[in-house]
């Protein structure tokens, strides 16, 4: 496993465009470091100690000129744009050549979240490594990988994929455990920890050896039954009824680029992020 580099200083001031729940987790992050944080969201409300909301729906075509301010680093977690639940084929292209358009200059270091869903075709189980070429099926994850292909393009950004992302405020396999649904054993999942993820972003942004495409997931890939026998356990509960056919699915991802790029993981795999997750429910 290689060491990974020093870290630059923290970004003087750094915008998070779609302030979800990771970039109010990242803004928090870095505004205790003494970043100057802007935020980016359609909706209002607050944003956290430290913050600057924006409130402006980039998608929209019909909204006034945006004046954003000028920041060193810039984190894109936008969802894709949809009207009525469906994804619009253009939409995230417009949404980045909105902010392109907004911003006084391009920042140095632009990170674009993105997820592993761009790779739902590839079925047949073999590991997926960011060598493997996307192989989108669904509107959803067509418009992610053009998302890519644009932020490249604007803001020579840097790509982070994670795969499913678990951690507080984000249980819904535990909740699915205690109401006893019935769950396909047989599927194969990826996650990865949100103050993994979260730690992989401060990387990208601030390390001089960061790669261009990461993968964000931890290297414990495992079957769905596989993971929910373990929260079961965890949780003192029955394990979940299977569904039937056993219909494997899902695809299998290496997080080797993850380890070597950080070292180490707050949560190497499922069991010691889930065992905490319990814990801190029952305190």
């Amino acid at each position: 496993m290689s060491t990974p580099a020093p870290p630059s200083p923290a970004p003087a001031r750094l915008l998070i465009a779609g302030f979800g729940k990771l970039g109010a987790r990242l803004g928090e992050r870095y505004a205790a470091r003494g970043t100057e944080v802007s935020g980016v969201r359609r909706s209002g409300g607050t944003a956290g100690a430290g913050v600057e909301l924006i409130r402006a729906d980039l998608a929209d075509p019909a909204a006034p000129p945006l004046a954003l301010p000028h920041v060193d680093a810039m984190v894109i977690t936008l969802p894709p744009p949809t009207v009525d639940g469906v994804v619009e084929p253009d939409a995230y292209r417009r949404s980045l050549e909105t902010l392109a358009a907004s911003l006084p200059s391009v920042p140095a270091r632009v990170v674009f979240v993105s997820s592993t869903r761009v790779f739902e075709g590839r079925g047949d189980g073999s590991v997926i490594t960011e060598a493997d070429a996307p192989s989108p099926t669904s509107d959803r994850a067509r418009a992610l990988v053009d998302g890519e292909r644009r932020a490249a393009e604007l803001f020579g950004a840097s790509v982070i994929r994670p795969s499913g992302i678990y951690g507080p405020g984000r249980d819904s396999l535990i909740r699915r455990v205690l109401a006893g649904d019935p769950i396909q054993y047989a599927r194969r999942t990826n996650r990865v920890h949100e103050s993994d993820l979260v730690r992989a972003i401060e990387a990208m942004l601030e390390r001089d050896d960061a790669p261009g495409l990461l993968h964000a997931t931890d290297a414990s890939p495992a079957s769905l039954g596989d993971v929910a026998t373990v929260v079961a356990g965890e949780l003192g509960v029955s394990v979940p009824p299977r569904v039937l056919p056993d219909e494997a699915g899902g695809t299998v991802l290496s997080g080797q680029r993850m380890l070597d790029f950080l070292g180490s993981l707050d949560y190497p795999s499922y069991r010691e992020g889930y065992a905490e997750m319990v814990r801190l429910r029952a305190s």
